[in-house]
């Protein structure tokens, strides 16, 4: 933790115990009254331990009287698991570790036998055999697996005691309330009155001494980048005819914070007779960023001019961090990378400030250069670039430490309008919308299932935040179904980056072939997923010209792998030219490739002697300067397999004798030069200048969490005898102006 961020903590505890808050004033009269002192007396710490771990989960020990220990597994349950993550600062527990999982503690067992009903503050308030009363062997470790989101303005770092715990919690949820009836319909809320929760009701904040520098932060709460000058003579005729109570009567943020409760408030003490002085209650309004922003020529405009971007992510504003330096993207190391960094990311991004720092590649790995080190921002600057780092050298950093962000973004209510049923988890299940009838009444309805797939089953997993898309089906017979019948959508066409159906193209009329719930639209979704990227050098370096002679190419020719010419040919006499080279296919992802079939549908195929699990692979394309088409090649997946692996990870997938088939994460799978159809027949290409694009899982066949990284293209200069490739990079798939050879 940063020396500021420390102090910051320091502060919020020290004010949490100093002024103590009143209950929360609803708009009914409530008579304030003290805040409860805690019931525990001891100062709790709670920490994660344990090996091979990820920073959410881990052996649960807690320190007690001066010493470090453990939680014995009997009758623990996921309820207990919740009390102990939301002390550990996350927002609940996903699931829990029985029998030492994460290697056997040291010292004492302080607690066993524990069951809390998951709704207490502390593991000390559940019922136990008592501390250090226990017949168990640190055999039966306990641990914690916690959902991977934090508690709003929970200090990090800090030791977990019950103030600090309990202040952090007053101020956790922070609202703009609009006042005009018009402005309460509109999404998002981008202006209004600066509200807190307390316990169950919304109380107001004091604008004496109101900056913009607190708007500042609690704009960047509400997702936006920016804040603006607000009209207080509105608000204050506002404030005349309302009852307001008051629960903080001062704020002084600095501008930098990521949340109201970093910054250093003052409560209403108890006795105050006058708990806003010659105040009104804070009013905020803020700038939506371009992807929020009715004006969509300025939204492209500003996308254009980005010199940073978020890459693998799931949900809107968060991915790995990449930075573009010359004409070459590049990942950030994760070394001092913190949340002042993160917000200067998110905010240069059009989103609000940062809610998550998150460090080792945990939204994947990045590929190429790393441009940056030991980044430092006071979350002042417009940048990244702006802030203080280093340069990178070999030794500093690899790709598994790449710095990710999760920003916070505009609640925008898409997820109420869809919605999947039947499936046999949360994650999966049949696709319903909420549709507007004649009569001002709503119904849910059926998608047609016709031309329904991955890019659209992204966007429904996008909307309903289940992370990645695994398959988009087209027939959803299998589950079951409740009792909505009617298609009220067809031919929707999404290109995979919109944040809700409304946005992707449809039929302005519902038109479905197939009728009725067994053929509408399903999705199946996952947190995690694959993503694979080319070796744009190793195809520059390896491609050359050969000329095959044709009594070599009947396999080829029955993997239908040549130009259609080569069937009026002189066989088996003559030859084709061949564009040859060779390819290494990466897994980047945070999940193995796996082929859309099962094996049971691969097919043989003797003359090679392997199994094919996908129809098309790759694409490979040969296209004039503007765009057409002049010549292609294709290949099916051979075999999927992980040909060689990064130091520390191990193989899993291997085509012999049937076996199974896929790209490990941290693994690539390499297609040699001499490989039949690792090619383009290139025999009728007259002499010029043209582009060799290169296109994985080009049919969107199996999900990935990016596919604006699966083209790979080259310029390229044939002379007739020679061929040469310069510039080979990773970037967007060109559309051939004309599918066919010209």
């Amino acid at each position: 933790m940063e020396q500021s961020q420390r102090w910051q903590c320091i502060f919020i505890l020290f004010v949490a115990v100093w002024f103590p808050s009143l209950p929360a004033q609803t708009t009914t009269s409530v008579r304030p009254s003290p805040t409860p002192t805690p019931q525990s007396p001891e100062h709790l710490k709670f920490r994660l331990a344990g090996h091979p771990r990820k920073h959410n989960e881990g052996r649960i020990e807690v320190f007690y009287k001066g010493e470090w220990g453990t939680i014995c597994d009997d009758d623990f349950s996921l309820a207990n698991a919740h009390v102990l993550c939301r002390q550990l600062g996350f927002v609940s527990a996903t699931g829990w570790a029985h029998s030492a999982k994460y290697g056997k503690g040291t010292g004492k067992i302080w607690l066993d036998n524990v069951q809390c009903s998951g709704s207490e503050r502390s593991i000390s308030v559940c019922k136990s055999r008592g501390w250090g009363s226990s017949d168990c062997t640190h055999d039966e470790d306990a641990g914690v697996i916690c959902k991977d989101e934090r508690l709003p303005g929970f200090c990090i770092g800090t030791e977990n005691n019950d103030y600090l715990h309990l202040f952090t919690r007053r101020v956790e949820e922070v609202r703009l309330r609009p006042v005009v009836a018009v402005a309460s319909k509109r999404v998002p809320v981008t202006e209004g009155v600066v509200e807190v929760r307390y316990k169950d009701s919304w109380v107001q904040v004091c604008d004496n001494g109101w900056t913009p520098k607190n708007s500042r932060v609690v704009c960047g709460m509400m997702g936006f980048p920016h804040e603006r000058k607000v009209n207080k003579n509105f608000y204050k005729l506002y404030a005349e005819r309302q009852k307001n109570y008051f629960l903080v009567h001062s704020v002084a943020c600095l501008g930098t914070e990521v949340h109201l409760a970093a910054c250093p408030l003052e409560f209403n003490q108890a006795n105050a007779t006058e708990t806003c002085p010659g105040g009104m209650p804070a009013a905020v309004s803020c700038v939506p960023g371009p992807d929020y922003a009715q004006n969509r020529a300025l939204k492209k405009k500003l996308k254009a001019l980005r010199t940073v971007r978020l890459k693998g992510g799931a949900r809107p504003g968060e991915g790995r961090v990449e930075v573009l330096k010359g004409t070459e993207w590049g990942t950030v190391c994760d070394d001092r990378w913190n949340l002042q960094a993160a917000s200067v990311v998110c905010r240069e991004l059009g989103y609000g400030s940062a809610k998550l720092a998150l460090t080792g590649a945990r939204m994947g790995q990045g590929i190429g250069p790393i441009h940056m080190n030991d980044v430092q921002c006071t979350g002042q600057e417009r940048s990244l670039w702006n802030c203080r780092f280093k340069n990178i050298t070999a030794e500093d950093c690899k790709h598994t430490e790449d710095a990710a962000v999760r920003c916070n973004v505009p609640y925008m209510g898409f997820e109420k309008t869809v919605r999947i049923t039947g499936g046999r988890s949360r994650f999966e299940g049949r696709v319903e919308v909420l549709r507007s009838g004649a009569n001002g009444t709503q119904n849910w309805g059926l998608i047609c299932g016709e031309g329904w797939g991955t890019k659209e089953a992204m966007v429904v997993c996008k909307q309903l935040g289940l992370g990645y898309a695994n398959h988009g089906l087209q027939e959803t017979w299998y589950w079951d179904g409740s009792n909505v019948t009617n298609m009220v959508m067809s031919g929707v066409k999404c290109t995979g980056d919109e944040l809700s159906l409304s946005q992707c193209q449809q039929h302005k009329t519902v038109s479905c072939p197939k009728t009725g719930a067994r053929f509408a639209a399903g999705v199946i979704c996952s947190e995690t997923a694959s993503d694979l990227v080319l070796n744009a050098p190793l195809v520059q370096q390896t491609v050359y010209i050969e000329d095959r002679p044709l009594h070599m190419l009947y396999c080829a020719a029955e993997e239908d792998c040549l130009s259609s010419t080569a069937a009026n040919a002189n066989w088996p006499y003559g030859h084709r030219r061949l564009l040859r080279f060779s390819s290494e296919i990466h897994n980047i992802g945070r999940a193995d490739f796996r082929p859309k079939a099962g094996r049971h549908s691969w097919v043989w195929h003797a003359c090679h002697g392997h199994y094919h699990s996908m129809d098309i692979f790759t694409h490979y394309d040969l296209l004039s300067i503007n765009g057409t088409k002049v010549a292609e090649g294709h290949k099916a997946s051979f075999c999927l397999e992980d040909s060689d692996c990064h130091e520390g990870v191990s193989k899993r997938y291997e085509c012999a004798n049937f076996g199974e088939q896929g790209i490990t994460v941290g693994c690539w799978d390499s297609y040699r030069h001499d490989i039949d159809c690792q090619w383009i027949d290139i025999t009728d290409v007259k002499p010029g200048n043209y582009i060799l694009q290169v296109v994985i899982n080009p049919n969107y066949e199996v999900s990935e969490s990016d596919f604006t990284n699966n083209a790979m293209k080259c310029n390229c200069k044939y002379d007739g005898h020679r061929i040469w490739l310069h510039n080979c990079h990773i970037g967007e798939r060109i559309l051939p102006l004309n599918n066919q050879i010209s």
